[in-house]
Formats: structure tokens, sequence, C-alpha cells
């Protein structure tokens, strides 16, 4: 993929895009807490109003798969981004920023960011081959952990530098050259199909309903939301404000706490392949679901001189990067393997609505339990909740998957379907119920249950 030159603008793109929104993640909640004197409630509203659109990704992801130019949706989503972040800092030049704009701003970027994650699964399953999903998903979710390496430490020294209204500027501007080269680059969309205009409501329910039907999907969603669920129980923002107040660190330290924590990111998106290959794509979803979560305890009960706390900080996102780019490579790859292409974006719209759709709910939990419990206490609940979302895989057929390309080797039927027994068969007829595409997932998982017996009778 690194030669496809569609493919490597489209990733420098992505690439520049990652590393702006670190800056904001950073900048946004340190308005709330420095400028504006936000209490704990109230920062995590600002968490919650940026991921509530997603609530209507379903429906607005059955309008999408109406529309023949998907690139052109995902350039106007970069561009309404860009031009609503720079209302900031003109707001703060003339001194008027207020809460309430800060409220705006993030409810307006989130609907934005819904109307590009919807169109984006078609046109990405159109610019990679099928047999390069793992790689080019480690390639981007490399550059972005590159972007939680260095975005962190660049946005609190720019924080620090400039006050975080003005820093937001950088963000701006990533989302304008995402745009730029997003719409330089030319694939072949397929037209809508004919009656597709029809009932978008009916097909947001028909793209809810693959979901829940397909065993791999929804043991997926199930999976991701609780996670997501817990995890924004910790929130971004209740971090920041735990690292501030509590752990008594500095803008400046917070960043770089959050940018060498990254690293472990960039080391889960390279090493995600190789470990999928090693262990198996499902069980590599399974570790990365508990890894991800579990080391929130580290920062919460951290305690004593600011040294301490930064160390912890570091520790948990470095773990915790680790952890969630095992989960997303493989999750997001083996997800794209088994969607057919007619439907991509209304199950994307479908899956955003409860796996993203659940994040503001977690932010305001969150600030509830922040109130009357205290922070160390929220971030615990966060860290054992979020570990617990392993469950919903246990069951699934995911934990026996090895990999998305089994169908393109030879199989031997036979021996397959005796190795599996009555629950393959079981879980088999309800994959064959779904969708044809899904037969190269359950070729894998009989696969990998086989491959399993194998090496537990060998001596």
């Amino acid at each position: 993929m690194a030669r496809d030159r569609r493919f490597v603008r489209f990733w420098a793109g992505q690439s520049v895009s990652q590393f702006g929104d670190r800056i904001s993640e950073l900048a946004l909640p340190l308005i709330a807490v420095s400028a504006l004197h936000a209490s704990a409630n109230q920062v995590a509203w600002l968490t919650a109003l940026i991921w509530t659109p997603n609530l209507l990704a379903i429906v607005l992801g059955a309008w999408v798969d109406h529309q023949a130019r998907k690139r052109g949706l995902m350039v106007a989503a970069d561009l309404i981004r860009a031009g609503v972040l720079l209302s900031l800092p003109v707001a703060y030049l003339a001194g008027a920023v207020t809460l309430g704009q800060l409220y705006a701003v993030a409810l307006l970027i989130g609907a934005a960011e819904v109307l590009f994650n919807t169109s984006y699964p078609p046109f990405f399953a159109h610019l990679v081959p099928r047999s390069s999903y793992v790689d080019a998903n480690s390639k981007l979710s490399a550059s972005r952990s590159a972007s939680y390496v260095a975005g962190p430490a660049v946005g609190g020294a720019l924080v620090q530098a400039l006050t975080a209204p003005v820093a937001v500027v950088v963000d701006a501007l990533s989302f304008l050259a995402s745009a730029v080269l997003i719409g330089r680059i030319r694939i072949d969309e397929p037209p809508v199909a004919a009656g597709a205009r029809d009932a978008p409501l009916l097909r947001a329910k028909e793209g809810l309903a693959f979901v829940v039907r397909h065993p791999v999907l929804r043991a997926g969603l199930g999976t991701s939301t609780t996670v997501n669920f817990f995890t924004f129980v910790s929130g971004s923002g209740l971090m920041v404000l735990f690292a501030t107040r509590s752990l008594g660190l500095s803008a400046g330290f917070i960043g770089l706490a959050f940018g060498i924590g990254s690293t472990g990111a960039l080391l889960g998106a390279v090493l995600a392949p190789r470990i999928s290959r090693w262990i198996g794509m499902g069980r590599s979803i399974a570790i990365g679901a508990v890894l991800f979560p579990a080391p929130i305890a580290l920062v919460a009960v951290a305690d004593g001189p600011p040294w301490v706390g930064a160390v912890a900080l570091t520790g948990t996102e470095f773990l915790s990067g680790l952890g969630v780019m095992l989960f997303d490579v493989n999750l997001n790859s083996l997800q794209a393997s088994v969607i057919p292409d007619g439907m991509r974006s209304r199950v994307s719209g479908a899956y955003a609505t409860v796996n993203y759709g659940i994040r503001p709910l977690g932010a305001v939990v969150g600030g509830v339990l922040a109130t009357f419990l205290g922070l160390r206490t929220t971030l615990l609940v966060a860290a054992v909740g979020g570990a617990l979302s392993v469950l919903w895989l246990l069951p699934s057929p995911v934990p026996g998957i090895r990999s998305i390309d089994q169908d393109e080797r030879p199989e031997d039927t036979t021996n397959a379907e005796d190795t599996a027994g009555t629950a393959d068969t079981a879980v088999g007829e309800e994959v064959a119920d779904t969708a044809a595409a899904d037969g190269a997932v359950a070729a894998g998982r009989r696969r990998g249950r086989r491959d399993e017996q194998d090496q537990e009778v060998a001596p």
C-alpha cells in the first residue's frame, strides 16, 4: 500500500488531521478548565456533546448510502470542522469566548465527524484491495498513534505559549490540508442502485438488523460499546481535570506524559498485524479489549509528588494505547471483510449510533460519579467496567478466527466440519443467514478451531 499514490495521499491527509486533533483534544477541555473555570460536570458535558450527533448516525448512514460521491461528503466534513474551530480564536481575540460557544463548537465538530465517518467505509473499500485491509488499517493506525506521541507534547507547549483558544488554529489548518488531499483522490465509486433512494428509514433499520443478526458484528458491537462507555466515564476531559487538580501537573507536563505514553499506541499499530498472524486475529481483539481500559487503574491509584502522577499517567497511556491498537486494527479489518459493499454506510451508521452514541452517556455518567464519588473512584469504575467488555467476545465466534484471508487458500471442508462440531454448525448457519460474504469468516473460524485442537493433542 505504501506504493499506491492514492492511498498515500489519503494516508497523508489523515495523518495531518490526526495530529491536529490531538491538539484540540487537549486544548478544548483546558479552555473550559483554565479560561472558563468549568466544573467536573461541565467538562463531562463538553465531551458528551462531541459524541451526541452519533445518535443520528444510523439515519445519516442510510442517507450517505444514497449518495454517489462519498469523497465529496468527506471533503465537506473537513471544511465544516475547520470553519467551526476557527471561530474559537476569533471569539477569544474579541474577548467573547463562552462555555455556550464551546458547547456549540463541540456539537458541530461531532456532527461533521459523523458525516465523515459514515462516508469513510465505502470510500476505503474502493480505495484499498480486500487483501490489504489489515496492512492499510495498520498504517492509518500507526499515523494516528504517532500523532498521540507528538501531538499532545506540541499541543501542551502551544497552549502554554499561545493559550488554548489560539492553539486550535493548528487543528483547523489540519482539516483544510485533509480536505485538499482527499479532494485530489480519484476512485471509481459505483452508481447508486435503482430504488436506493427509497425509504431511508427502512434502509437504516436494515443496517441495524444486519449488525444484530451477524454473530461477528454483534459481538464486536457489544464489546466496543461497553469499552467505549467505561472509557468515556473516565473521559479525556476528566483525565485532564484529575491530572491538573489532583496530581498537580501543568499543561506542559500533561501533554508530555500523553505524548510519551502514546508510543504504546504506535508500537501496537506497527505490531498488530504481526501479533494477529502469531496468535490469531480473534485473540488479538480479545486481548486488546482488556488491555485498553484496565490501565486506567494505574493513574487512579497514583499519589504523592507530581513526578509519581506523571509516571502513572505515562504508563496508563502507554498500555492503553497498545491495547486499543490491537483491538481497533484487527476488529476494523475483520468487520470490513464481512460487510457487503452495498450496505457499508448504513451498517457503519447503525454501528456508530450504538457504539459512539453510548459515549456521551458515559461522559455524563462520569461527571455525575466524579461529583458524588470523586475522581479516583470514577477512574477505578472505568477501568474495571471496561475490562469486563471482553465477556461479549468469549461466547462468540470471534476468538476462534485466525485471519480474514482463509477463503484465499484451499479449505478441507470435510475435516473442517468434523473438527468444528455441532457448535460450529449452529453458528455457521447463523452466519449464512446474514450474507454470503460471511463465508470467509466462518471458514477462518473453523480453521482456527482445528488448529487449536491440533495444538492440544500434539506432544
